[in-house]
């Protein structure tokens, strides 16, 4: 059987405490590298990257991932829908500054500062059955969870001090999601509802947030990195196109070549006018997309590593796993 990230057990003391950074050299790094949170983001990544492959059906069909035909959601995946809703609207409330500025815009302060301060709230409305659970009518408990939990998502946004972003805040929307499952909160082979109804909705709110307060790259690698923001949907947009795994066997390697046969080829990455045609069901397209609403100039200029993976012949399978290898070196 494929990997999944192991819950929670209610019967067992689990102590919940609010993150705080570790990771401050080499050693540490390593420390991290073989630690127990470090397999567990892995493991959910690959589970939530194997629900993104087509599927081949019992009756032959094959049902693909389109973020257009998106499968019907369940309460909890509508419940984190409508709270990055919430979450969007408070840009309406806290428009961006005028006049000259150097760097980001500094109403993005304020934004976060409004997204703290309801974030306990918009968790324990929507919450409230997974926390009973597992707080045991202990308030202290219940406090403590919320505190985790809203510390992996108040730090998937951004930075309000530097005013920028990376795949470092896109990785602590991972984890806050991986707590979730732990926690039961999602329901098992729900996977695919996460990443279309959960994952791209945030992504569309952060491209929001870069937008309206000119974040800046949070840890770029410039013109040498995939991507000045982001890294999932290169991941999972990869994945809804390439060859269909067999629904009824879980344990069946995800394919590392080919392309699903309506999959489009890897070369319109470059082709602006192309990519339109895809933006809108492919989250690899929509990255891409997005990339050029704020980028000027030839695509082999600015993203050249993008360009270059636009020229792997061995199709999305290839693409996927290259993706993976090239996250856990990040």
């Amino acid at each position: 059987m494929a990997l999944v990230l192991e819950r929670v057990a209610l019967d067992e003391q689990h102590d919940f405490t609010t993150p705080s950074k570790k990771i401050n050299d080499g050693d540490d790094l390593n420390y991290f590298l073989s630690s127990t949170a470090y397999k567990d983001l892995t493991i959910w990544l690959l589970q939530l990257n194997r629900s993104m492959f087509p599927t081949k059906q019992q009756t032959g069909d094959v049902q693909n991932s389109e973020l257009t035909s998106p499968p019907t959601f369940s309460l909890a995946v509508l419940q984190l829908r409508s709270m990055l809703d919430e979450l969007s609207n408070l840009i309406e409330k806290v428009p961006p500054h005028t006049g000259p500025r150097r760097f980001g815009n500094v109403a993005f302060r304020d934004w976060c500062r409004l997204a703290e301060e309801g974030a306990s709230k918009l968790l324990q409305n929507r919450l409230s059955t997974t926390l009973d659970k597992y707080a045991r009518e202990n308030e202290t408990n219940r406090t403590a969870m919320v505190d985790e939990l809203k510390a992996y998502l108040i730090g998937s946004f951004g930075s309000a001090q530097r005013l920028d972003y990376g795949t470092g805040h896109e990785l602590s929307f991972l984890a806050f999601l991986g707590c979730l499952w732990k926690l039961g909160f999602f329901a098992d082979g729900e996977e695919r509802s996460i990443v279309i109804g959960v994952v791209e909705p945030y992504l569309r709110l952060v491209r929001n947030l870069i937008m309206t307060y000119t974040l800046e790259p949070a840890g770029s690698h410039g013109v040498w990195g995939l991507d000045d923001h982001s890294f999932l949907p290169y991941i999972f947009g990869s994945a809804q196109l390439a060859p269909a795994i067999d629904v009824q066997d879980g344990s069946a390697p995800v394919p590392t070549e080919g392309s699903l046969p309506s999959a489009p080829s890897p070369c319109i990455a470059a082709k602006k006018e192309l990519v339109l045609d895809w933006k809108d069901s492919n989250m690899y397209f929509s990255a891409i997309h997005f990339i050029n609403s704020v980028k000027k100039g030839p695509f082999w200029e600015h993203s050249p590593i993008l360009y270059d993976i636009s020229g792997i012949k061995d199709g999305w399978g290839k693409i996927n796993k290259g993706m993976l290898k090239m996250y856990a070196a990040e």
